[in-house]
Protein backbone atom coordinates (compact mmCIF):
# COMPACT_ATOMS: atom_id res chain seq x y z
CA UNK A 1 0.00 0.00 0.00
CA UNK A 2 1.34 3.32 -0.33
CA UNK A 3 2.47 5.08 2.65
CA UNK A 4 1.66 8.84 0.63
CA UNK A 5 -1.19 10.92 0.27
CA UNK A 6 -2.10 10.93 -3.13
CA UNK A 7 -4.17 13.16 -5.04
CA UNK A 8 -5.49 13.71 -8.45
CA UNK A 9 -8.36 14.60 -10.89
CA UNK A 10 -10.29 12.15 -12.45
CA UNK A 11 -12.95 12.95 -14.69
CA UNK A 12 -14.05 16.04 -12.95
CA UNK A 13 -13.35 14.25 -9.48
CA UNK A 14 -10.82 14.83 -6.89
CA UNK A 15 -10.04 11.36 -5.38
CA UNK A 16 -7.50 12.32 -2.19
CA UNK A 17 -6.31 8.75 -0.84
CA UNK A 18 -4.51 8.56 2.37
CA UNK A 19 -2.85 5.33 4.48
CA UNK A 20 -4.06 4.88 7.71
CA UNK A 21 -2.32 2.11 9.74
CA UNK A 22 -3.21 -1.40 7.61
CA UNK A 23 -5.95 0.09 5.27
CA UNK A 24 -6.17 3.06 2.87
CA UNK A 25 -9.06 5.51 2.88
CA UNK A 26 -10.28 7.59 -0.31
CA UNK A 27 -12.13 10.38 -0.44
CA UNK A 28 -14.25 11.88 -3.86
CA UNK A 29 -15.48 15.09 -3.87
CA UNK A 30 -17.90 14.94 -7.07
CA UNK A 31 -18.87 18.57 -8.00
CA UNK A 32 -21.69 19.13 -10.42
CA UNK A 33 -20.46 20.33 -13.60
CA UNK A 34 -22.49 23.25 -14.39
CA UNK A 35 -26.22 22.58 -14.65
CA UNK A 36 -25.32 19.13 -14.79
CA UNK A 37 -28.44 16.15 -14.54
CA UNK A 38 -28.06 13.70 -11.89
CA UNK A 39 -27.79 10.91 -13.90
CA UNK A 40 -24.92 11.95 -15.42
CA UNK A 41 -22.87 12.88 -12.65
CA UNK A 42 -23.71 9.42 -10.39
CA UNK A 43 -22.45 7.88 -13.61
CA UNK A 44 -19.07 9.49 -13.43
CA UNK A 45 -18.71 8.43 -9.81
CA UNK A 46 -19.83 4.88 -10.55
CA UNK A 47 -17.55 4.56 -13.66
CA UNK A 48 -14.76 5.52 -11.40
CA UNK A 49 -16.16 2.74 -8.85
CA UNK A 50 -16.33 -0.04 -11.49
CA UNK A 51 -12.65 1.10 -11.96
CA UNK A 52 -11.58 0.94 -8.52
CA UNK A 53 -13.15 -2.42 -7.10
CA UNK A 54 -11.33 -2.77 -4.43
CA UNK A 55 -13.09 0.41 -3.01
CA UNK A 56 -15.66 0.07 -0.04
CA UNK A 57 -18.20 2.91 0.24
CA UNK A 58 -18.76 3.49 4.13
CA UNK A 59 -20.24 7.46 3.66
CA UNK A 60 -22.17 9.09 1.05
CA UNK A 61 -23.67 12.41 0.83
CA UNK A 62 -25.34 14.03 -2.24
CA UNK A 63 -26.54 17.66 -2.14
CA UNK A 64 -29.21 19.11 -3.93
CA UNK A 65 -31.67 16.27 -4.69
CA UNK A 66 -33.97 14.41 -3.09
CA UNK A 67 -34.42 10.71 -3.50
CA UNK A 68 -35.78 8.39 -0.45
CA UNK A 69 -33.17 5.80 -0.44
CA UNK A 70 -34.91 3.50 1.34
CA UNK A 71 -36.70 2.91 -1.95
CA UNK A 72 -34.39 2.56 -4.41
CA UNK A 73 -31.48 1.12 -2.21
CA UNK A 74 -30.85 -1.39 -5.41
CA UNK A 75 -31.21 1.08 -8.00
CA UNK A 76 -27.91 0.97 -10.04
CA UNK A 77 -28.04 5.02 -10.72
CA UNK A 78 -27.32 5.16 -6.55
CA UNK A 79 -25.86 2.23 -5.57
CA UNK A 80 -23.26 -0.38 -6.83
CA UNK A 81 -23.68 -4.21 -7.12
CA UNK A 82 -26.05 -3.47 -4.10
CA UNK A 83 -23.80 -3.09 -1.61
CA UNK A 84 -25.57 -0.71 1.46
CA UNK A 85 -24.20 1.89 2.86
CA UNK A 86 -25.30 5.18 5.15
CA UNK A 87 -26.38 7.81 2.57
CA UNK A 88 -27.20 11.40 3.27
CA UNK A 89 -29.86 13.22 0.80
CA UNK A 90 -29.52 17.15 1.28
CA UNK A 91 -32.86 19.05 -0.38
CA UNK A 92 -31.36 22.28 -1.07
CA UNK A 93 -30.01 24.01 -4.22
CA UNK A 94 -26.49 23.88 -6.67
CA UNK A 95 -25.07 27.02 -6.00
CA UNK A 96 -24.29 26.47 -10.20
CA UNK A 97 -27.77 26.41 -10.71
CA UNK A 98 -28.15 23.01 -11.74
CA UNK A 99 -30.56 20.17 -9.47
CA UNK A 100 -27.97 18.84 -8.25
CA UNK A 101 -24.68 20.31 -6.34
CA UNK A 102 -22.45 17.05 -5.88
CA UNK A 103 -21.78 14.06 -4.19
CA UNK A 104 -19.33 13.47 -1.58
CA UNK A 105 -17.71 9.27 -0.87
CA UNK A 106 -15.68 8.31 1.79
CA UNK A 107 -15.01 4.96 1.36
CA UNK A 108 -11.83 2.63 2.29
CA UNK A 109 -9.85 -0.38 0.80
CA UNK A 110 -7.40 -2.90 2.70
CA UNK A 111 -10.28 -3.73 5.31
CA UNK A 112 -13.31 -5.49 5.92
CA UNK A 113 -16.54 -3.05 6.52
CA UNK A 114 -19.77 -4.13 8.33
CA UNK A 115 -23.12 -2.16 7.66
CA UNK A 116 -25.29 -1.04 10.57
CA UNK A 117 -28.49 -1.72 10.12
CA UNK A 118 -31.30 0.44 12.56
CA UNK A 119 -35.35 -0.80 12.44
CA UNK A 120 -34.63 -2.48 8.37
CA UNK A 121 -32.14 0.16 7.24
CA UNK A 122 -28.58 0.46 6.69
CA UNK A 123 -27.41 3.74 8.77
CA UNK A 124 -23.71 3.38 9.24
CA UNK A 125 -20.81 1.15 8.85
CA UNK A 126 -18.45 0.17 10.91
CA UNK A 127 -14.23 -0.80 10.38
CA UNK A 128 -11.18 -1.71 12.25
CA UNK A 129 -7.33 -1.60 12.37
CA UNK A 130 -4.99 -2.57 15.39
CA UNK A 131 -5.46 1.14 16.13
CA UNK A 132 -8.94 1.80 17.06
CA UNK A 133 -12.36 0.74 15.81
CA UNK A 134 -14.09 3.24 13.17
CA UNK A 135 -18.07 4.38 13.18
CA UNK A 136 -19.92 6.57 10.33
CA UNK A 137 -23.47 7.04 10.87
CA UNK A 138 -25.59 9.10 7.88
CA UNK A 139 -28.76 9.36 6.62
CA UNK A 140 -30.42 9.66 10.05
CA UNK A 141 -34.40 10.98 10.80
CA UNK A 142 -37.33 10.57 13.25
CA UNK A 143 -39.90 7.79 12.07
CA UNK A 144 -42.62 10.51 11.85
CA UNK A 145 -42.83 14.62 10.95
CA UNK A 146 -46.32 14.43 12.87
CA UNK A 147 -44.43 14.99 15.88
CA UNK A 148 -43.01 18.73 17.15
CA UNK A 149 -39.41 19.90 15.34
CA UNK A 150 -37.95 19.60 19.25
CA UNK A 151 -39.49 16.16 19.51
CA UNK A 152 -38.04 15.02 16.01
CA UNK A 153 -34.77 16.58 17.05
CA UNK A 154 -34.57 14.66 20.56
CA UNK A 155 -35.75 11.70 19.02
CA UNK A 156 -32.76 11.91 16.15
CA UNK A 157 -30.22 12.04 19.15
CA UNK A 158 -31.78 9.11 20.44
CA UNK A 159 -31.70 7.63 16.86
CA UNK A 160 -27.72 8.38 16.61
CA UNK A 161 -27.45 6.83 20.34
CA UNK A 162 -29.51 4.00 19.37
CA UNK A 163 -27.09 2.75 16.29
CA UNK A 164 -23.64 4.03 18.43
CA UNK A 165 -25.15 1.14 20.87
CA UNK A 166 -24.67 -1.08 17.90
CA UNK A 167 -21.85 -0.63 17.17
CA UNK A 168 -20.38 -0.92 20.90
CA UNK A 169 -19.87 2.55 21.19
CA UNK A 170 -21.72 5.98 23.22
CA UNK A 171 -21.74 9.18 22.34
CA UNK A 172 -18.61 9.95 24.08
CA UNK A 173 -16.86 8.52 21.33
CA UNK A 174 -18.18 11.12 18.65
CA UNK A 175 -15.97 13.74 17.43
CA UNK A 176 -17.84 15.00 14.34
CA UNK A 177 -21.91 15.13 13.75
CA UNK A 178 -23.72 17.33 10.93
CA UNK A 179 -28.03 18.35 10.97
CA UNK A 180 -29.52 19.35 8.43
CA UNK A 181 -32.81 21.46 9.70
CA UNK A 182 -35.49 22.02 7.65
CA UNK A 183 -36.44 25.97 7.98
CA UNK A 184 -33.66 26.10 10.15
CA UNK A 185 -34.18 30.02 10.65
CA UNK A 186 -37.76 28.38 11.92
CA UNK A 187 -36.30 26.67 15.19
CA UNK A 188 -32.36 27.32 15.35
CA UNK A 189 -32.49 28.00 18.88
CA UNK A 190 -34.98 25.84 19.76
CA UNK A 191 -32.76 22.90 18.38
CA UNK A 192 -29.65 24.38 20.09
CA UNK A 193 -31.78 24.00 23.17
CA UNK A 194 -32.77 20.07 22.73
CA UNK A 195 -28.83 19.27 21.78
CA UNK A 196 -27.91 21.52 25.25
CA UNK A 197 -30.35 19.07 27.10
CA UNK A 198 -29.04 15.97 25.39
CA UNK A 199 -25.48 16.69 25.43
CA UNK A 200 -26.21 17.42 29.30
CA UNK A 201 -27.75 14.17 29.72
CA UNK A 202 -25.73 12.35 28.52
CA UNK A 203 -22.38 13.85 29.76
CA UNK A 204 -21.17 15.20 26.47
CA UNK A 205 -19.69 18.06 28.48
CA UNK A 206 -17.90 16.19 30.59
CA UNK A 207 -15.76 14.51 27.55
CA UNK A 208 -15.05 15.98 23.92
CA UNK A 209 -18.06 18.20 22.73
CA UNK A 210 -17.77 17.32 18.58
CA UNK A 211 -17.34 19.31 15.83
CA UNK A 212 -20.48 19.65 14.00
CA UNK A 213 -22.03 21.61 11.05
CA UNK A 214 -25.85 22.98 11.93
CA UNK A 215 -27.17 23.91 8.40
CA UNK A 216 -30.67 24.27 7.03
CA UNK A 217 -31.73 21.37 4.33
CA UNK A 218 -34.96 19.05 4.09
CA UNK A 219 -34.93 15.44 2.94
CA UNK A 220 -37.33 13.35 1.53
CA UNK A 221 -38.79 12.21 4.37
CA UNK A 222 -40.51 15.66 5.13
CA UNK A 223 -38.97 15.00 8.81
CA UNK A 224 -37.54 18.12 10.49
CA UNK A 225 -34.13 17.06 10.58
CA UNK A 226 -31.54 14.22 9.00
CA UNK A 227 -28.20 13.95 10.55
CA UNK A 228 -24.80 11.67 10.52
CA UNK A 229 -21.54 11.58 12.69
CA UNK A 230 -18.20 10.18 12.87
CA UNK A 231 -17.13 7.89 15.83
CA UNK A 232 -14.08 6.34 17.30
CA UNK A 233 -12.98 3.69 20.07
CA UNK A 234 -9.41 3.55 20.25
CA UNK A 235 -7.92 0.55 21.13
CA UNK A 236 -4.85 1.76 22.87
CA UNK A 237 -2.28 5.23 23.96
CA UNK A 238 -1.71 6.17 20.08
CA UNK A 239 -4.61 7.93 19.46
CA UNK A 240 -5.65 11.09 20.79
CA UNK A 241 -8.54 13.14 20.17
CA UNK A 242 -8.61 17.25 21.50
CA UNK A 243 -11.11 20.22 20.81
CA UNK A 244 -9.07 23.07 18.72
CA UNK A 245 -10.43 26.65 20.00
CA UNK A 246 -10.43 29.37 17.11
CA UNK A 247 -7.88 31.75 16.91
CA UNK A 248 -10.35 34.55 15.47
CA UNK A 249 -13.61 32.88 17.17
CA UNK A 250 -14.83 32.37 20.63
CA UNK A 251 -15.93 29.24 22.03
CA UNK A 252 -19.25 28.30 20.40
CA UNK A 253 -20.81 27.06 23.55
CA UNK A 254 -20.32 30.46 25.07
CA UNK A 255 -23.35 31.19 22.84
CA UNK A 256 -25.64 28.55 23.43
CA UNK A 257 -24.28 26.30 20.61
CA UNK A 258 -23.04 22.84 21.63
CA UNK A 259 -19.91 22.25 19.41
CA UNK A 260 -16.47 22.93 19.25
CA UNK A 261 -14.80 24.53 16.72
CA UNK A 262 -12.32 22.06 15.38
CA UNK A 263 -11.51 18.98 16.35
CA UNK A 264 -8.16 17.10 15.92
CA UNK A 265 -8.04 13.36 15.78
CA UNK A 266 -4.32 12.14 16.30
CA UNK A 267 -3.51 8.67 15.01
CA UNK A 268 0.11 6.57 14.64
CA UNK A 269 1.72 8.52 12.17
CA UNK A 270 -0.92 11.43 11.00
CA UNK A 271 -3.30 14.42 11.90
CA UNK A 272 -6.82 14.81 11.21
CA UNK A 273 -8.77 18.13 11.58
CA UNK A 274 -12.18 18.24 11.32
CA UNK A 275 -13.56 22.23 11.26
CA UNK A 276 -16.72 22.78 12.23
CA UNK A 277 -19.54 25.01 9.74
CA UNK A 278 -17.73 28.46 10.13
CA UNK A 279 -19.62 31.70 9.02
CA UNK A 280 -18.75 35.46 9.52
CA UNK A 281 -19.32 35.64 13.05
CA UNK A 282 -17.80 37.61 15.69
CA UNK A 283 -14.66 36.95 18.72
CA UNK A 284 -17.95 38.37 20.84
CA UNK A 285 -20.73 35.82 18.60
CA UNK A 286 -22.20 38.62 17.07
CA UNK A 287 -22.79 38.69 12.67
CA UNK A 288 -19.96 40.38 11.05
CA UNK A 289 -20.47 41.98 7.82
CA UNK A 290 -23.85 41.99 7.79
CA UNK A 291 -25.15 42.47 4.08
CA UNK A 292 -21.85 42.42 2.49
CA UNK A 293 -21.14 39.00 1.28
CA UNK A 294 -17.80 38.93 0.15
CA UNK A 295 -16.62 40.40 3.51
CA UNK A 296 -18.32 37.61 4.89
CA UNK A 297 -17.04 35.09 2.62
CA UNK A 298 -13.28 36.36 3.32
CA UNK A 299 -13.96 36.01 6.98
CA UNK A 300 -15.20 32.61 7.16
CA UNK A 301 -12.42 31.62 5.05
CA UNK A 302 -9.75 33.54 7.19
CA UNK A 303 -11.22 31.64 10.11
CA UNK A 304 -10.62 28.62 8.61
CA UNK A 305 -7.30 29.44 7.48
CA UNK A 306 -6.22 30.05 10.89
CA UNK A 307 -7.31 27.18 12.77
CA UNK A 308 -4.66 25.20 9.88
CA UNK A 309 -2.26 27.40 10.61
CA UNK A 310 -2.85 26.76 14.49
CA UNK A 311 -2.34 23.01 13.59
CA UNK A 312 0.88 23.57 11.19
CA UNK A 313 -1.30 22.99 8.55
CA UNK A 314 -2.64 24.83 5.14
CA UNK A 315 -5.22 24.81 2.38
CA UNK A 316 -3.53 22.18 0.41
CA UNK A 317 -4.22 19.07 3.23
CA UNK A 318 -7.50 19.94 3.17
CA UNK A 319 -9.32 16.52 2.03
CA UNK A 320 -13.25 17.40 1.93
CA UNK A 321 -14.84 20.81 1.64
CA UNK A 322 -18.43 22.25 1.50
CA UNK A 323 -19.21 25.72 1.12
CA UNK A 324 -22.67 27.02 1.72
CA UNK A 325 -24.81 29.69 0.24
CA UNK A 326 -27.75 31.21 1.27
CA UNK A 327 -28.61 32.64 -2.07
CA UNK A 328 -27.05 30.50 -5.01
CA UNK A 329 -26.36 33.04 -7.50
CA UNK A 330 -23.92 33.79 -4.88
CA UNK A 331 -21.94 30.99 -5.57
CA UNK A 332 -18.99 32.37 -8.02
CA UNK A 333 -18.06 34.61 -5.06
CA UNK A 334 -15.72 31.63 -3.16
CA UNK A 335 -14.06 30.75 -6.53
CA UNK A 336 -13.89 34.42 -6.78
CA UNK A 337 -11.69 34.23 -3.16
CA UNK A 338 -9.89 30.93 -4.53
CA UNK A 339 -8.41 32.74 -7.46
CA UNK A 340 -8.15 36.23 -5.72
CA UNK A 341 -5.80 34.44 -2.89
CA UNK A 342 -4.29 31.48 -5.06
CA UNK A 343 -5.38 29.07 -3.17
CA UNK A 344 -4.16 25.33 -4.43
CA UNK A 345 -7.39 23.23 -5.98
CA UNK A 346 -9.66 22.25 -2.88
CA UNK A 347 -11.92 19.83 -2.90
CA UNK A 348 -15.35 21.43 -2.38
CA UNK A 349 -18.91 21.15 -3.76
CA UNK A 350 -20.85 24.23 -3.34
CA UNK A 351 -24.32 24.43 -2.15
CA UNK A 352 -27.74 26.61 -1.60
CA UNK A 353 -28.50 26.22 2.00
CA UNK A 354 -29.96 28.69 4.53
CA UNK A 355 -27.20 29.35 7.13
CA UNK A 356 -28.44 29.50 11.29
CA UNK A 357 -29.00 33.12 11.21
CA UNK A 358 -30.88 35.31 8.74
CA UNK A 359 -27.68 37.76 8.67
CA UNK A 360 -25.23 34.98 7.69
CA UNK A 361 -24.86 34.59 3.75
CA UNK A 362 -22.04 32.25 3.80
CA UNK A 363 -20.86 28.96 5.76
CA UNK A 364 -17.84 26.83 5.25
CA UNK A 365 -16.39 23.01 6.72
CA UNK A 366 -13.17 21.27 6.04
CA UNK A 367 -11.68 18.25 6.79
CA UNK A 368 -7.16 17.95 6.23
CA UNK A 369 -4.76 15.83 7.17
CA UNK A 370 -1.26 15.92 7.28
CA UNK A 371 1.16 12.70 7.43
CA UNK A 372 4.15 12.45 9.38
Amino acid sequence: MDKKRSTRAVNGMQVIRLPNGGFQETFITVPAVGSEDPASLFQRLYDFLADNAQLRIVREDVFGLVVDPFRIRHAKSYRVAGIEWPMTWVEEGNGGGGPIAGVQVHAVSGIDVHPINLEGHTVGTLFEDQHARYCVLGGLHPESSEETREEQAWETLEIMESALELAGMAFSNVFRTWFYLDDILDWYDEFNGVRNQFFLERKVYDGLVPASTGIGGGNSAGTAVIAGLLAIQPKGPGIRLQAIPSPLQCPAVEYGSSFSRAVELELPGQRRLYVSGTASIAPGGETCHVGDLRKQVALAMNVVAAILESRRMGWGDVTRMIGYFKHGEDASEFHRYCRDHRLPKIPVIIAKNDICRDDLLFEIEADAAQLG
